[in-house]
C-alpha cells in the first residue's frame, strides 16, 4: 500500500483551511494525519488506536501506508497489522479524502483532535479505541462541560418514556448540566428537544457524517442541536450509518458523560450496548424503572437487577450521582425535622457559636454544617462573625 498522501506541512495546511479552529497554532501535519485516520480506519479500530498511540498519528500513517516494520512499542503483532492494512488499503482514495474534506469545509464544518483546547478529554478513557478525530457541527467546546449525563433509550418509546426523557433531560439542562444523546427517533429525541426547551446545552453523536442528518426526519432537530451545542461524530463527511457504526458511537456517548441513564429498552435494546459501555469505563450507571407489564422497559430492569445500576425516578437522583446536589439541604421551611432545622435549633440569637459547638449540639458532621450554614448565611437566617456564628435578630428557628 504505497502512499500517495502528500504528509508535507504545506499540504496539510492547505487541506484542513477551514477546518481547524486556528491552523498557525497547530501541528497540521499531525491533524491531517488524524483527519486521514478518520477516512481509513473503523471507528474503534483497536489496532489504528494502538499505532497512533504508540507512534503519533503521522507517523502511525506512514508505517500503516507503506507497510513498514511496527516497533515492538505498539503492542501489534505482523499479522494484525498485515490483517488491518488489509482493511484500510481499500479506503485510500485520495479524491474521496479531498471530496470529504471540501464537503465538510463547505458544510461549516470543524474538525477537532486530542490535546486542542476544545478537545473533551473524557474521551481519552477510550484508549486504544478512542477516535481519531471529531468532526463537529456546532460549537466544538460543547462537550467539554463541567457536568454531563447521557440519556438514551429505546427508539420504539412509549409515551411514558418520552414524559420520563423529557422531564429529566429539562431539569438537568436548566441547571447547566450537557445532555448528550444519539439524535434517534423516541428517547433520545425526547432528551435533545427538552434540553433545548429549557434553554440548556445538548450534544447528539451521529454513527455518519454530520452533514447528512440521521434519522433525516430529525434534520430540523440536528440543526436546533447545531446551533446551541453540537452535532459530532468520528466517521467524517460522506460516511453513511451502518449498524456496526452505530454499536461504536454508543461508546462515545458513554465516554462523553459522567452518567448514563437509560430511560426505556428492550430486553435486547442497543441501548444496553451503550451501558455496557459506561460500566466498562467506570461510569455511573443509572435507569428508570417502568411497568413490570412493559416489554419496553424490560432492558430497565435488567440493568436495575442484573448490573447494579441506580434507580432514578427523578433528575435528583441524576444530580445525586454526579455529586452537584445534596437533597438533605432544604431552605423550604415547612417544618419537617430535616438538617436545615436541626443546624438552625443549634444557633443563637444571643451568642455566637463555633462550628464545633453547633456540630455537637445538632449531632452532625463538620463538613455538613458547614454547607448547611453557608446556605443559611445566603437566606439571611444565620450570620458569621469572628466570634463564630448566631441567629439574627428577629430570625427565628423555624
Amino acid at each position: 500500500m504505497n502512499a500517495g498522501t502528500d504528509l508535507t506541512e504545506t499540504a496539510a495546511r492547505a487541506a484542513l483551511r477551514g477546518l481547524t479552529p486556528d491552523s498557525r497554532s497547530t501541528d497540521a501535519v499531525a491533524d491531517y494525519a488524524r483527519a486521514i485516520w478518520s477516512f481509513l480506519a473503523e471507528p474503534g479500530d483497536g489496532i489504528a488506536g494502538c499505532l497512533r498511540l504508540a507512534l503519533g498519528p503521522e507517523a502511525a500513517l506512514r508505517v500503516g501506508l507503506n507497510g513498514e516494520a511496527v516497533p515492538a512499542s505498539a503492542g501489534v503483532t505482523r499479522e494484525e497489522f498485515d490483517r488491518a492494512r488489509a482493511r484500510w488499503k481499500p479506503r485510500l482514495d485520495q479524491r474521496a479524502i479531498a471530496a470529504g474534506l471540501a464537503t465538510a469545509r463547505a458544510a461549516g464544518i470543524r474538525l477537532l483532535t486530542p490535546g486542542h483546547e476544545e478537545w473533551p478529554g473524557r474521551l481519552d478513557d477510550l484508549g486504544i479505541h478512542g477516535p481519531a478525530c471529531l468532526w463537529v457541527r456546532g460549537d466544538p467546546a460543547a462537550a467539554s462541560a463541567a457536568a454531563s449525563v447521557a440519556i438514551v433509550g429505546a427508539r420504539a418509546a412509549t409515551s411514558y418514556g418520552e414524559l420520563v426523557a423529557g422531564e429529566l433531560a429539562a431539569e438537568l439542562a436548566g441547571a447547566g448540566i450537557l445532555v448528550v444523546s444519539g439524535a434517534a427517533y423516541g428517547i433520545d429525541g425526547a432528551a435533545h428537544r427538552a434540553a433545548l426547551g429549557a434553554g440548556g446545552t445538548t450534544v447528539a453523536l451521529s454513527a455518519g457524517g454530520v452533514e447528512r442528518p440521521y434519522p433525516s426526519g430529525h434534520a430540523q432537530l440536528s440543526d436546533r442541536i447545531a446551533r446551541s451545542g453540537a452535532v459530532m461524530s468520528e466517521v467524517p463527511c460522506g460516511g453513511a450509518p451502518t449498524k456496526w457504526r452505530f454499536l461504536q458511537r454508543n461508546r462515545l456517548i458513554a465516554a462523553l458523560s459522567d452518567v448514563t441513564v437509560v430511560v426505556e429498552a428492550g430486553w435486547r435494546s442497543g441501548s444496553l450496548n451503550t451501558a455496557g459501555h459506561a460500566a466498562a469505563l467506570g461510569r455511573l450507571l443509572g435507569a428508570v424503572p417502568g411497568p413490570v407489564t412493559s416489554a419496553a422497559s424490560a432492558g430497565t430492569h435488567r440493568l436495575l437487577r442484573e448490573y447494579d445500576a441506580v434507580c432514578v425516578t427523578g433528575a435528583a437522583d441524576v444530580r445525586e450521582m454526579l455529586g452537584v446536589d445534596r437533597p438533605t439541604l432544604s431552605l423550604t421551611g415547612d417544618g419537617r425535622t430535616d438538617d436545615v432545622t436541626r443546624v438552625r435549633d443549634a444557633l443563637s440569637s444571643r451568642s455566637h457559636r463555633s462550628i464545633d459547638e453547633i456540630a455537637a449540639r445538632c449531632g452532625m458532621p463538620l463538613d455538613e454544617v458547614t454547607a448547611v450554614l453557608g446556605l443559611l448565611q445566603l437566606e439571611g437566617t444565620a450570620e458569621h462573625g469572628s466570634a463564630g456564628w448566631r441567629r439574627p435578630n428577629g430570625a427565628r428557628a423555624r
